[in-house]
Order: C-alpha cells, then structure tokens, then sequence
C-alpha cells in the first residue's frame, strides 16, 4: 500500500495555490459594489474616497456612532485564490460580500496591519480590524468554507480577506495592479 496524502479538510488541497499568490505585485480580478443588503453591483470601474469609502457602496450609509472601527473597515479586501479554492463558479463570488477581489498574497506575513498598497490610482492601509467569516458566509459557501477560512492557517493567510481604509482617494478598474509601496 502506497503512503497516501492526508488532508485534513476538504480546501486544503488548495492551501499550496492560495499560499502562490503574487507578494509584490497582484492583480484586481473584480469590484463589488453593495448598494443595499444582500444587493451587489459589478463594477466596470470605481472611485474610492476618504469619507465614502467606495463610492455608492453601503458602507458609507452605516452608522458611524455605532461603528467604532468604521474607519479602519472601509472597504474590504479578498483573496480569488481563496473563492477559487471554496467556489468555482465565480458568478457567485460576489456573495462574499468583498469590494476588491484580487489575486494577491493577504497573508498577515506579507502584509502586516500599517502596510501601505497601491490600487489603481488610489492607497489604502491594511487595519488591525480582523476581517472575520460569520453566518452569512457559512451559508452562502458552506460550514467547511468557513471552518477552512477560520482555522489558524486561514486567519494568517487572512482567507476571509482584509479590512483597510482609504488614504489616498483614487480610480480602481478590474485589471489594475495591486502593489504594495
């Protein structure tokens, strides 16, 4: 009998490709625009602002007073490599409920909170805010999705994405590069 390969989820077969993503220098896939809960809006180009985060999204709309890390989750940022990993058909990956979709390195090793990255003509900081899986992702992608992306490997590899602010208001289209400075 030949030694086989455990794998402990069923993701992990994954963990190899979401651990190649581009460190330096990455590439946004898609922009998600939530105008209204559990609406979604693809967009073909956005303005990311300051004050507005991305601009039409609802986050902006949010009560700031009972947000206290309302600044430091602007806007939300997830890794393709993972959604490829959790869902194939990437029609549904807007359900994520991200903005910026991008095939890039997350992880907190390679982007530790204070990191500054470019994106289009815009600069945004990677928070302190952990950018966490809830119920509403366990049940659009499923309880092992969650599991996988909640486990100590998902959380450094930031799986769930990342929350970051806006320091530099700018353009990003979908083919832009994702660049850390």
């Amino acid at each position: 009998m030949q030694d086989a390969e455990v794998v402990a989820g069923p993701f992990d077969a994954q963990l190899a490709d979401v651990q190649a993503a581009p460190a330096d220098e990455g590439l946004l896939e898609l922009i998600v625009r939530r105008p209204a809960v559990d609406e979604r809006e693809i967009l073909n180009e956005a303005q990311l602002s300051r004050d507005g985060g991305l601009v039409g999204d609802r986050w902006a709309a949010r009560d700031r007073e009972k947000t206290p890390i309302y600044m430091s989750a602007q806007l939300t940022v997830i890794s393709t490599r993972v959604l490829r990993a959790i869902e194939p058909d990437e029609t549904r990956w807007p359900l994520a409920g991200d903005q910026l979709y991008v095939d890039f390195d997350l992880s907190e090793a390679n982007l530790p909170a204070g990191t500054r990255v470019a994106v289009g003509t815009s600069v945004i900081e990677i928070s302190e805010t952990p950018h966490t899986g809830c119920a509403k992702f366990s049940a659009r992608f499923g309880r092992d999705a969650l599991r996988w992306i909640n486990s100590p490997t998902g959380r450094a590899h930031r799986m769930r994405g990342l929350n970051a602010r806006i320091v530099e208001p700018g353009t990003v289209r979908p083919g832009d590069a994702i660049r850390k400075i």
